[in-house]
């Protein structure tokens, strides 16, 4: 019998699966979460909280952790923070040396508690716990196919899918996974569990990020290798795109669930933003990409001017080598309120206002008369980069300069990360020097494509090139990945 500690019900609504199918699956916000496994550990709850913690920055609505002691599962979830969560006597209470843990924003489905994850089902088998990191951009057409023939959905989650899936398969567990994961079309790690078994997947395209590592004799898993660092684990290695990987009581099993090869396109908005500074992806170090980033920044679109400040938390590193490459000094012109969430993850366009205006303060001793450059990551919408300088104006900057160490973004994207339609991304239909009126800034330049790719790269340029998805930014690179798994030239999305 599975076992849940929950203080709430599993639904908020006024129905199970209320919110599915009201809106398309492209116009709702769509986020990158974090997921965590542990594989032969004795106190894997705990790791799981620790590991969940270096990930909150991947998710801030929900947590969760399920637990298998060989026999039967313990999980809990909980709408919050890892820290609002989970407690001391709750972690005791999810015994087991096999875990999976998520950090949660809504990639489909509503923001409740019935979609948090891990996902727990009974199936013929046993139990089955799945928690993913992405989006599956052919669930709804899946999920009709599957309602039609009999299945009863108990989320609005498109992570369900894979889930139905695999327990209407005659095959076992292994072969019914590698079937459903041909089945399905987008950007996803996954974690699936039973209750000897883990299995870990990464997309065809290894459009999200995966790490392996190891504790002692226990297998880690993890979105960053941030987490590793945490817990005292070794990186191995990342997961391969199209790997399944599968972890039972005879040791680690490494295989392909898609026998193509297809070209490598982690999202490059985890380079520019998402991930921590102190984490690895692809060999690069992402403190060191975003220096170059700002260094390849300031040579493309210097501009004269007395201080360089970032606009924290991921701009910083960008900053300081702006300012490195110029030899304009750097300086905390700008800082953030560490109680209030980012909001480009907050799950409304009101609640995304108010935290614009909670985060960040000037410091006006340090702008005040001062011609600034102000290097930022990206610009979405438009709203945040406008008030941000504006409070530079306020404390008394005379000029700001603004400088994004990413190309425009143009398009939506397709594979979980959290963009809104064409419609509200200011770049879709103006040009850069409309933006820059809009944003009150006396200049505005972005980083150029190749500019970002070969900072990215670094010295290891040849290995790098072909492995970003760019699809959000620039129509004329290879970044649209069809249906069929193909490539395309192009973004009509």
């Amino acid at each position: 019998m599975s076992h849940e500690i929950a203080s709430q019900p599993l639904w908020t609504g006024d129905y199970y699966n209320e919110g599915a199918g009201k809106e398309g699956l492209f116009d709702k916000l769509k986020e990158e979460c974090g997921v965590f496994g542990v594989y032969g550990h004795p106190d894997a709850a705990s790791l799981s909280y620790y590991g969940l913690h270096a990930l909150q920055h991947r998710g801030e609505e929900s947590a969760g952790i399920c637990v298998s002691d060989g026999k039967e599962f313990h999980f809990h979830r909980g709408m919050g923070l890892v820290k609002e969560v989970f407690d001391k006597d709750l972690l005791s209470s999810l015994t087991g040396s096999i875990s999976i843990g998520h950090v949660r924003y809504s990639t489909s489905g509503d923001s409740k508690l019935a979609n948090a994850q891990p996902l727990v089902f009974k199936y013929r088998a046993g139990d089955l716990a799945v928690a993913t990191n992405g989006n599956i951009v052919n669930a709804p057409q899946i999920r009709r196919e599957l309602e039609e023939s009999g299945s009863i959905f108990q989320t609005t989650s498109d992570t369900e899918v894979i889930a139905h899936l695999i327990a209407r398969s005659s095959k076992d567990l292994v072969e019914a996974a590698k079937d459903a994961f041909n089945r399905i079309v987008g950007g996803y790690a996954f974690l699936i569990m039973t209750n000897d078994k883990l299995l870990v997947a990464s997309d065809p395209h290894g459009l999200r990020p995966l790490s392996m590592g190891k504790l002692g004799d226990a297998y880690i898993f993890a979105s960053e290798t941030c987490a590793f660092e945490t817990i005292g684990a070794e990186f191995v290695r990342d997961i391969e795109p199209g790997e399944l990987l599968v972890l039972d009581r005879e040791g680690l099993h490494e295989g392909r669930f898609d026998e193509k090869k297809h070209r490598k396109a982690l999202c490059a908005m985890e380079y520019i933003y998402f991930a921590r500074p102190d984490s690895d992806m692809n060999g690069s170090n992402q403190h060191s990409a975003r220096k170059r980033m700002g260094s390849r920044m300031a040579i493309e679109s210097f501009v004269d001017a007395d201080i360089v400040t970032g606009v924290p938390d991921s701009s910083i590193s960008a900053a300081i080598g702006y300012a490195e490459q110029t030899g304009i000094p750097y300086e905390l012109g700008l800082i953030k309120n560490k109680y209030t969430g980012r909001t480009f993850i907050q799950p409304s366009q009101e609640l995304r206002e108010q935290g614009v205006k909670m985060k960040l303060s000037a410091v006006r001793r340090v702008v005040e008369g001062q011609r600034v450059v102000m290097i930022d990551d990206s610009i979405v919408r438009g709203t945040t980069s406008r008030r941000i300088v504006n409070l530079l104006r306020e404390a008394g900057a005379v000029e700001v300069h603004v400088r994004i160490t990413s190309p425009p973004f143009k398009n939506p994207c397709f594979y979980g990360i959290d963009t809104p339609d064409r419609r509200e991304l200011i770049a879709s239909s103006r040009t850069v020097e409309e933006i820059c009126r809009e944003i009150n800034a006396d200049s505005l330049a972005f980083l150029s494509p190749e500019g970002l790719i070969t900072a990215i790269a670094g010295n290891n340029e040849a290995d790098h090139k072909g492995g970003l998805c760019l699809a959000c930014f620039d129509n004329d690179y290879p970044t649209r990945l069809d249906f069929d798994g193909e490539e395309k030239f192009g973004c009509s999305c």
